[in-house]
């Protein structure tokens, strides 16, 4: 039962990834003619998502150095709250960082005050801005991963030989970092690849347009089927040729053998390296503080005068995200047990699937699909809520599979003494102990889904928008007020869910 449940999600998988792009090449009709636009749109790709990895990775450095050698109150929840930009919906962070950077926000503000000219965050400097918001901090994660896994003896020897800074740097941290910067600045790149909201709303024009993008103007307002099928295939190919070379070069184990000891740093107790730590620390804490609270302060007004429509996006928008990380958590699910029962690393594919395909051009092939059978405005919720579910596999899948494989390391022999098979292990054994990680899961899939405006912007009707649709309408209608109080309701149900999910998988730990 296992194994034919595994093997019906990773056919169910391979058919939303491969089969929409085989409906996609379809109607593509075989031509391989760009227009100037398209390659316009395809050049700008590439050139945002390449800018943002390396200023991400650049700037991640130091910080990532700078809380490595600092313990300090509040140090435990700074390097948790490098975590929430990836939880947070992107359209939330966009409101933020105008409200910051835009043509009204405190930037301009303090700018007009001193009699200098205002900037503008719209073009390729506001899209990169915004995809350093987001990935810097997942830039300082993978890089602390690395500093952790460095032995607390090789600083202590550092020490003893009188290593100088730039002695521990060259010898300690550079070697390190050579192993763990390849693979932390492919995967950003991926990640800024599949760049839609963050282009909608900041690109400023043709000439900074995503090949994501193109793929929506293609449908909203040509509805060019060809033009945007043969983009499809275009973010495919990107996609899946940044994904394979990730996967080669990938995140190195750097774990080394060591004693578990505490790690001191003799290196960097000079004042004015403590000064210097400091500033990093802090610049980086404001740079993510500052949005976030903006969006907060501007928000609780609007939020009390919200209309009616908005409240119906989020429940809309809340049946999808729950919907979509049940889905998410069952083909986890599924896909881990026959993984552990089979040692199969195909079922491993199959969930890393999705990743070869952005949502929009899943959405692209699903309309393709739906279009001439269907009311594709009928099927958006559904449609929204699989992708979704699809997009947050392979997270849920690095969360499920290492507990499971423990699991069974350290209980299966005995499970299999005593007869327990089928639905009584999973019943008895396997979800009680897995309840943390597959709350987690689901709470990842939730918020992740809450926050989407990649396929409902292709599917949706004007009366079925999800919220991040509809905080996107506001502002493009120039209703700021309700688009800060929808924004920060859409913060607050994100988390929200996070939350709940995850503080129900933890909620028997002790028992």
């Amino acid at each position: 039962m296992t194994l034919w449940a595994g093997g019906a999600v990773a056919a169910l998988l391979g058919l939303l990834t491969l089969g929409t792009l085989a409906a996609v090449a379809l109607r593509a009709g075989g031509s391989v003619l760009l227009s100037v636009a398209d390659l316009s749109a395809l050049r700008f790709t590439l050139e945002q998502a390449a800018l943002s990895a390396a200023l991400s990775v650049s700037l991640a450095v130091p910080v990532a150095r700078a809380l490595a050698r600092r313990r300090f109150p509040g140090r435990r929840w700074l390097v948790a709250l490098m975590g929430a930009p990836f939880l947070l919906p992107v359209i939330v962070a966009v409101f933020g960082l105008l409200a910051l950077f835009g043509r009204h926000g405190l930037l301009n503000a303090g700018l007009a005050l001193l009699g200098l000219p205002g900037v503008s965050i719209y073009g390729l400097h506001g899209v990169v801005l915004a995809h350093v918001f987001f990935n810097l901090p997942l830039a300082v994660r993978l890089l602390l991963q690395g500093w952790r896994a460095i032995p607390a003896e090789r600083f202590r020897l550092a020490a003893a030989l009188g290593f100088s800074p730039a002695d521990v740097a060259r010898l300690i941290e550079r070697p390190m970092l050579r192993a763990v910067l390849p693979g932390a600045t492919l995967a950003i790149f991926l990640v800024c690849l599949t760049s839609f909201a963050v282009a909608l709303t900041l690109g400023g024009g043709p000439a900074a347009t995503t090949v994501e993008l193109a793929i929506y103007q293609a449908f909203r307002f040509d509805f060019d089927l060809g033009r945007a099928a043969l983009l499809a295939g275009i973010q495919f190919v990107l996609c899946g040729g940044a994904t394979l070379i990730a996967f080669r070069v990938g995140l190195p184990a750097t774990e080394a053998p060591g004693l578990d000891r505490p790690v001191e740093r003799w290196d960097a107790g000079a004042p004015l390296l403590r000064l210097q730590d400091a500033v990093l620390i802090t610049l980086a804490a404001l740079f993510l503080m500052i949005p976030l609270g903006l969006v907060a302060v501007d928000g609780v007004p609007g939020l009390l005068a919200l209309p009616a429509p908005v409240w119906l996006s989020a429940l809309r928008s809340l049946g999808v995200a729950v919907a979509s990380s049940a889905l998410c958590g069952g083909m986890a699910l599924a896909l881990a047990l026959a993984r552990t029962a089979s040692g199969r690393a195909a079922f491993d594919l199959a969930g890393m699937l999705p990743l070869v395909a952005s949502p929009l051009v899943l959405g692209t092939g699903l309309f393709l699909l739906v279009n001439p059978v269907a009311d594709p405005a009928f099927w958006a919720l559904p449609v929204t809520a699989l992708v979704n579910a699809a997009m947050a596999l392979p997270f849920a899948l690095r969360a499920l599979q290492p507990a499971l494989d423990r699991i069974e390391a350290t209980h299966g022999r005995l499970a299999d003494s005593l007869g327990l098979t089928g639905w009584a292990r999973l019943r008895l054994l396997i979800l009680p102990r897995l309840r943390g990680p597959l709350g987690f899961a689901l709470g990842l899939a939730a918020a992740l889904s809450m926050g989407d405006l990649g396929v409902i912007a292709i599917f949706a009707g004007p009366g079925g928008a999800t919220l991040p649709l509809q905080v996107y309408r506001l502002m493009g209608a120039y209703r700021m007020a309700q688009a800060s109080g929808a924004a920060l309701l859409l913060l607050g149900l994100s988390l929200g869910l996070f939350w709940l999910f995850d503080r129900g998988g933890r909620g028997d730990a002790d028992a």
